[in-house]
């Protein structure tokens, strides 16, 4: 028969929160405000269906226009009688659900060209160079503008076009960071013991500068975000009778003088996301940077 001491359990328990406590404590103020924010949005955007307390297409005429504070509508109506709030927390799902969607395509797409350009070098390397220096000179939201007025405007095909914001930066960091590790001895003795290219990429290279691609991803993130509410604030992105947080502003500036809670309530989540993950990613990038420590 086993007999298991558990009288140790709760102190362990607890010698663990504090140790988190004083990491936490450890934090700036500005990070770990930052790191909340993010946290409460990514909760908000997850649990949308459940905290919405009105479907975003629901009317009410006779509350056409509430001030914010009312007990039915915590933060007023638009024109339509429609909840604030709750289109407001719908909005924070779109416009994450395509920020992240398109990081994610960016990253993979200009991480895979620079992978190409480190092992491949001569032509191709010059190829995806001449493509990154093209994407940098090109005015993306004109081009956004051009390719969303000819093929309309759709879910998929923004977070595609949103997919090809900013991938030259990944291409150049990971290029860079590749020929470097390249050269050290590590990525020498795996080729030697017979690994593939496939293989010493993905197994032993990306590790090793993945801090540094994830850095650039909460830089590019807010990029995005800011991104897709200028072209829903132009009328070219997300389409009613969904919302976004551009979207949500679009529609309010012709009520500022009138009802300027339907315009702020999403500039002011667009301005706290965007500048906490930028505190975020500032201080992601002075740990992760071996030259700082």
């Amino acid at each position: 028969m086993t007999i298991v001491d558990t009288s140790r359990q709760p102190a362990s328990e607890l010698s663990f929160f504090i140790r988190f406590i004083k990491q936490v404590r450890k934090l700036p103020f500005s990070v770990g405000f930052g790191i909340a924010w993010l946290v409460a949005m990514v909760l908000v955007a997850f649990l949308a269906d459940l905290i919405r307390p009105y479907g975003i297409t629901a009317m009410d005429l006779r509350a056409r226009l509430s001030l914010p504070g009312t007990p039915a509508h915590l933060l007023g109506t638009d024109e339509l009688g429609r909840d604030v709030l709750s289109r407001l927390i719908q909005s924070i799902r779109v416009s994450l659900a395509i920020a992240f969607g398109a990081t994610i395509i960016s990253a993979v797409f200009g991480t895979a060209l620079g992978f190409a350009a480190a092992k491949f070098r001569g032509a191709v390397e010059h190829l995806v160079l001449v493509l990154a220096d093209f994407q940098a000179a090109l005015p993306f939201l004109i081009m956004s503008l051009a390719v969303l007025a000819f093929f309309g405007s759709s879910m998929p095909l923004l977070i595609g076009l949103m997919g090809f914001y900013g991938w030259e930066r990944y291409a150049r960091i990971a290029r860079g960071l590749a020929i470097s590790a390249s050269a050290q001895g590590y990525a020498a003795a795996v080729v030697q013991l017979g690994a593939t290219p496939t293989r010493v990429y993905m197994k032993h290279i990306l590790p090793n500068v993945a801090s540094t691609l994830i850095v650039s991803m909460t830089l590019t993130f807010p990029e995005i975000i800011l991104m897709e509410s200028g072209l829903s604030f132009l009328g070219l992105g997300v389409q009613p009778p969904e919302t976004s947080l551009g979207n949500m502003v679009g529609f309010g500036r012709e009520y500022l003088t009138r009802a300027p809670w339907i315009m702020l309530a999403p500039a002011f989540v667009i301005m706290m996301t965007t500048l906490s993950i930028s505190l975020v990613g500032d201080w992601l990038r002075d740990k992760l940077d071996p030259t700082l420590r």
